[in-house]
């Protein structure tokens, strides 16, 4: 899933557009109701990740239940959160690598868990 996709789904399922705060390419998706962050989606460079390389990535981060970041973590292309609190998100590689499915799920958990 790319970027612009997660935004189709987004509109779609929660009727959100992406907030651009910083005036740059990063954003977030906020509830509408409470103006919550529930997805932040931003470019930065794969050392930042700790990955090998300069290569500037898309990276999605949302909450999660801190049990499934240790299991996730495991994974190719899942991160402790970059730029957030690494205990309750994780960031995603956004370049297709991880399933679209996976990606949904992750982002209405996120939208679960920050909703109240």
């Amino acid at each position: 899933m790319k970027r612009q996709e997660v935004f189709k789904w987004c509109k779609q399922q929660y009727g959100t557009e992406p907030d651009y705060p910083w005036n740059d390419w990063n954003c977030v998706l906020r509830h509408k109701r409470n103006n919550k962050w529930y997805a932040l989606i931003m470019e930065i460079e794969e050392r930042k990740l700790g990955l090998d390389g300069n290569r500037v990535v898309d990276v999605l981060n949302v909450k999660c239940d801190p049990i499934l970041i240790g299991s996730l973590q495991t994974q190719p292309d899942f991160f402790p959160a970059y730029h957030m609190n690494k205990d309750k998100w994780i960031s995603i590689i956004l370049d297709g690598t991880v399933s679209a499915d996976e990606i949904i799920n992750l982002i209405d958990l996120s939208y679960q868990l920050t909703k109240k």
